[in-house]
């Protein structure tokens, strides 16, 4: 039991972004800190001993009184804020079955966060929202909130279009998100409960889920994030090939090409470090095709142009 109280409080550190030495005293709250073996559990922890001078029954009674005080309107202006903070993050799949969180948990409410993201591939003219809430990495670990699709997304090549995902918990808890292209306006939006169905219990276990698997979630998000990078650079290394393969000698295309072999041939594995290697050989080894497109991109724009035009 002594243990568990003590997960709880580095928990709560843990929340805060503070270190033990932050921490000027320890207040006793609750009748059953008064056993020795929690003070000192404490006191060790803390590497202080508690402050005993308190009562810590009159603690709880007191905050309790002070709470309902302000929520029965007596509370002068100013005088006391009460806030409510969102339990589990919320956020939004990303390529490769991943989570990118918008909403920290332990947030204050009302609150409102945007993040941009763009399109994968060339031509894209539609982006599934998955909205999400849970400590995961991965969206097969987390709760599935939300489904909408933003569509009618200008068709341009992969990375041009720019989504803007807004993220907005008013004071009720409800949780409004939307989706608009900042080019063209369109946009899409839904609103969903995230507490809905949600017990105190199944909170703390995807807490604790989350904590637990902290080390093996940050390593498949590595590998994850690796061969997701994998497949952006060999649909554009392909995407290249097809419009401008013919400023390339024989010899250089079949050099790109067993580079594009060996990054799928590497990807299929689990080394998230050996699929960096490879995706940054074939960045090195399709530099100068890169170079000699842009400069036949250059001469296009300018062919037929006087200098006054430019």
């Amino acid at each position: 039991m002594v243990e568990r109280t003590l997960s709880a409080v580095r928990k709560v550190l843990r929340d805060a972004k503070l270190k033990r030495e932050a921490v000027a005293g320890v207040v006793m709250v609750g009748g059953s800190t008064r056993m020795p073996a929690v003070r000192a559990a404490v006191g060790e922890l803390f590497g202080r001993p508690p402050l005993t001078n308190l009562n810590p029954d009159e603690v709880v009674a007191v905050g309790a009184a002070i709470q309902a005080n302000a929520l029965a309107g007596n509370a002068q202006d100013g005088e006391l804020l009460l806030l409510d903070v969102i339990p589990l993050s919320l956020g939004l799949e990303t390529m490769g079955g991943l989570v990118e969180r918008v909403i920290e948990r332990n947030t204050t409410i009302p609150v409102a966060k945007a993040q941009d993201f763009t399109t994968f591939k060339d031509g894209q003219t539609a982006m599934a929202i998955h909205v999400l809430q849970g400590e995961r990495e991965l969206v097969s670990d987390c709760r599935s909130l939300a489904r909408f699709e933003l569509r009618g997304i200008p068709p341009m090549v992969a990375g041009a279009a720019r989504i803007r995902v807004t993220f907005q918990v008013d004071a009720d808890g409800l949780l409004s998100v939307s989706a608009k292209e900042q080019g063209s306006g369109v946009e899409a939006a839904v609103v969903v409960k995230p507490s809905y169905g949600l017990a105190d219990d199944d909170i703390a276990r995807m807490l604790q889920e989350g904590f637990a698997s902290a080390d093996v979630d940050m390593a498949a998000r590595r590998l994850s994030e690796a061969r997701v990078e994998a497949e952006r650079m060999t649909l554009a290394t392909r995407a290249a090939l097809a419009a401008d393969g013919e400023l390339l000698t024989a010899d250089e295309v079949a050099a790109i090409e067993a580079l594009l072999t060996d990054l799928a041939r590497t990807a299929a594995g689990s080394d998230h470090a050996a699929i960096d290697s490879a995706v940054e050989r074939l960045a090195t080894g399709t530099e100068a095709f890169a170079a000699a497109r842009m400069n036949r991109g250059i001469q296009a724009a300018l062919t037929g142009r006087t200098l006054d035009q430019i």
